[in-house]
């Protein structure tokens, strides 16, 4: 299997996400992502530090103008968290934003930094 081109990779600290293989490195753990999960995680890391609507969330990763029920962005959000988060209730990559949406930003510098 060829190896991963830095264009197919997007990493943030800890947190490295290779497109093509649908994989999320995490530290020393490693998790095989749904074609949402990874589509939503690319475009939160790719717009990283700025606050997405989940109107423009919904169009990038489903495609859909539809945003009477985000529910499907919460649950994918909410799974995202569990491979991501060290503590989901207390989130350190994927800050919710009330009423409005959400953004990736490491809580802390510590968490930016490449391991």
């Amino acid at each position: 299997m060829p190896e991963s081109s830095e264009a197919d990779v997007i990493t943030c600290g800890a947190i490295k996400l290779e497109l093509s293989k649908r994989t999320l490195h995490r530290r020393d753990e490693r998790f095989h992502l749904t074609p949402k999960e990874c589509r939503l995680l690319e475009v939160l890391l790719r717009h990283k530090g700025q606050v997405l609507t989940r109107q423009f969330l919904m169009r990038e990763v489903w495609q859909t103008d539809y945003v009477a029920d985000t529910r499907t962005l919460e649950v994918h959000v909410h799974w995202l968290r569990q491979k991501i988060e060290d503590n989901r209730s207390s989130p350190n990559y994927i800050h919710t934003v009330r009423g409005v949406g959400y953004v990736f930003r490491p809580a802390s510098p510590e968490l930016d930094a490449v391991p």
